[in-house]
C-alpha cells in the first residue's frame, strides 16, 4: 500500500521528521489501526478501493435431492473410468469433503466434493424418507466473501518509527494475493488451476488518505 499512500507521506513528510521517535511510533500505530478498520469495513461492504463492487461469485448448482443418500459418478483410483458412488449417512467436513458410508464399497469413504464428475438420481431402493437435500454448507460465508481473511486474526498491522504496514503474511499473503492481483489458482488440492477475478482486499481510498491526514495533524495538535 506504499504507493496510495504517497501523497501523504509527500504532504505530512516534514511535519513528521519534526516528531520524536516516540510520537512517531504512537502515531504510526493510530494509523496502522485506522487503516486495517477501514479495511475490513470495506471488504466487509465487498467493495474495490474506487467503491465498485467485488465480482460475485460464479453461482452454485442447486442442492442435489437425495432423499438421505447421494449418488454420483468419481474419479476412479489408477485414472480408470468414474465409478458410481451411492453413499448414504453422510458428512460434512470443512465444507469440501463428504465422508458416509460408500454402499458399493461397503465401507466409510471420503470424497472431495470439487472432484464429483456428475451427480446421478438415488436408486429408489436407497431412498429413504428421514433424510432431506445435499446440501452445501458457509451459506453465509459464500454471501459476504473474505470474511474470516479481513479478521485481525489474518490482517496484521506493522509500525515503527518510520512507517507502517497493513496487510497479511505467510501462507494468508499467498490466498490474499491471488484475489488482490486475478491470477489463477487451485480450488482444491487435485483441481486445475482457475482464473480469480480480481478484487482488491488492500487500497486506500480518498476517504483513507483525508482520516489519515486528520489523525496527523490531530496528533501534533494535541502535543
Amino acid at each position: 500500500m506504499s504507493d496510495d499512500l504517497a501523497e501523504i507521506e509527500r504532504i505530512a513528510g516534514s511535519l513528521l521528521r519534526g516528531l520524536s521517535s516516540g510520537q512517531r511510533r504512537a502515531l504510526m500505530r493510530r494509523m496502522a489501526r485506522a487503516l486495517a478498520i477501514s479495511q475490513r469495513e470495506r471488504i466487509t461492504a465487498q467493495r474495490q478501493p474506487d467503491g465498485s463492487p467485488f465480482e460475485a461469485r460464479k453461482k452454485k448448482e442447486p442442492p442435489v435431492s437425495g432423499r438421505g443418500a447421494a449418488c454420483f459418478l468419481y474419479p476412479a483410483g489408477g485414472g480408470g473410468a468414474p465409478r458410481r458412488v451411492i453413499m448414504k449417512s453422510f458428512t460434512w467436513g470443512n465444507g469440501q469433503m463428504m465422508t458416509g458410508f460408500d454402499i458399493e464399497a461397503g465401507a466409510i469413504r471420503s470424497f472431495e466434493f470439487a472432484k464429483v464428475v456428475k451427480w446421478l438420481p438415488v436408486p429408489e431402493e436407497y431412498r429413504n424418507a428421514g433424510g432431506g437435500k445435499l446440501r452445501r454448507r458457509g451459506g453465509l460465508r459464500r454471501k459476504a466473501m473474505f470474511r474470516r481473511l479481513a479478521s485481525s486474526r489474518f490482517m496484521k498491522t506493522g509500525t515503527d518509527d518510520q512507517g507502517f504496514w497493513v496487510g497479511f503474511s505467510g501462507k494468508v499473503s499467498q490466498i490474499a494475493g491471488v484475489h488482490q492481483y486475478g491470477l489463477r489458482d487451485k480450488p482444491s488440492l487435485r483441481a486445475k488451476a482457475v482464473p480469480y477475478p480480481q478484487r482488491e482486499l488492500l487500497g486506500a481510498t480518498p476517504a483513507d488518505r483525508e482520516r489519515l491526514l486528520d489523525l496527523l495533524f490531530s496528533h501534533i495538535s494535541d502535543g
